[in-house]
């Protein structure tokens, strides 16, 4: 006997195909939100610091060299040959130590042509006023002739004169005495003047070639100078620590012969990144490490200008120098710019510039996390910088350069 079947259901498989699409969805958008996993960094790999708030002291670093405050150089006044080398660098020396000598005969020639020309100057001199004085006398011989003669003239015209009022001597006799008289006279006035001009001119051309010779002196001074200089000498008292010369080394005007300094005395020329040096003032307190020890000093001048990206300051110190310091010591300065009060501080991070918004990771609680963070940043100084928006006070930032993850926006430690 046949048993009819049952006919089968047509919305099973349409329900199994709705729940297993839904099922899939499901898993789809969970596995959509679920988080990538978090790159891991080692702690100990890695620079942290805890952001605080309380004092911070803005400064600024640079190297230098130490060198001396009063530098002499000796210079060649004139060309000549190096003969003979008296001193070597690193002898102490005193104003009047001979370092070396140098020749050149054309010089020394020079010289006695100078002293020539003022020996003939000079002998000109005596003969100018040998003759204007022998003129002079002559002219006052002269004069005294015709003053005598013109008094004479003057007498004869009277006594001439007064026999015509008797009838002794006629008219015309005294006309011709008294015109001799007056013919003297003025040859008299004449001579006057003639010794007047005399005496003058004899002032100018002495005057003149006095005026010659002081030029001829200083002419003849200068060309002992320059024989003189040839005996090069240290001029001052301290340390020759350049003479870059040798035997028979011909050298010319200018040229840079030796340098002689005062050890003792020394200053520290530091180069600061243009970028940090605008803050710099005169006046500043300074510490420059020597490799040997520690000497504070003041900001004395700062350059005006840049120079390959930055600027030369000068500071001169107040503290006693260590043992070993020396002229061109490389060296480390410290310039402290200023003293902030209750701001928030964080060590610096790689790269960081002041006043600019960078990103940072910071530590979550728990201290296995980081996550980044944007962070404004304010003042800064050598190790530290102000931090002014993004962080507060006990938080852990990661400060090394982060850069190989700056497409996650969280990481790890471990």
């Amino acid at each position: 006997m046949d048993i009819p079947k049952k006919p089968k259901s047509r919305r099973k498989p349409w329900l199994l195909a709705s729940l297993g699409v839904i099922a899939l969805l499901a898993i789809t958008v969970g596995l959509s939100r679920l988080r990538a996993a978090a790159p891991t960094v080692e702690r100990n790999g890695v620079w942290l610091d805890t952001v605080k708030r309380g004092p911070m002291i803005r400064q600024v670093k640079g190297s230098g060299t130490l060198v001396p405050e009063r530098i002499r150089w000796l210079t060649a006044d004139t060309a000549g040959r190096v003969e003979r080398i008296h001193v070597r660098p690193g002898t102490p020396v005193e104003p009047g130590t001979l370092l070396l000598e140098l020749s050149n005969p054309d010089v020394q020639l020079q010289a006695l042509e100078a002293e020539r020309q003022l020996a003939s100057a000079e002998a000109e001199l005596i003969s100018l006023r040998t003759n204007m004085e022998t003129q002079r006398i002559s002219q006052e011989a002269t004069l005294a002739t015709l003053q005598t003669e013109t008094a004479n003239a003057e007498s004869q015209a009277e006594a001439t004169g007064a026999l015509m009022e008797r009838s002794f001597v006629p008219k015309l006799e005294v006309q011709q005495v008294k015109g001799k008289a007056g013919e003297l006279t003025t040859r008299l006035g004449l001579e006057r003047q003639r010794l007047q001009v005399l005496q003058s001119s004899t002032r100018e051309q002495l005057a003149a070639q006095a005026g010659q010779i002081e030029r001829l002196k200083a002419v003849a001074r200068f060309r002992r100078a320059q024989v003189e200089s040839m005996q090069v000498k240290a001029g001052e008292p301290g340390v020759l620590s350049e003479l870059p010369l040798e035997l028979g080394q011909w050298v010319t005007p200018g040229t840079v012969l030796a340098r002689v300094v005062q050890p003792e005395k020394l200053k520290a020329e530091l180069r600061i990144a243009e970028t940090q040096a605008r803050d710099i003032q005169l006046g500043q307190r300074a510490e420059v490490d020597t490799r040997n020890g520690i000497v504070e000093g003041v900001v004395a001048r700062i350059a005006p200008s840049a120079s390959q990206g930055t600027v030369r300051v000068e500071v001169t110190l107040t503290g006693e120098l260590p043992k070993g310091a020396r002229p061109d010591l490389t060296v480390e300065g410290t310039v402290e710019l200023e003293r902030l009060t209750n701001v928030l501080s964080v060590g610096r991070p790689a790269g960081a510039q002041p006043n600019a918004t960078v990103s940072l990771f910071k530590i979550l609680a728990g201290g296995d996390e980081a996550v980044r963070v944007p962070v404004r940043l304010g003042r800064g100084s050598v190790n530290s910088i102000e931090v002014v928006q993004g962080l507060a006070e006990g938080e852990q930032v990661i400060l090394s350069d982060m850069t190989a993850w700056d497409a996650v926006e969280r990481v790890q430690l471990k």
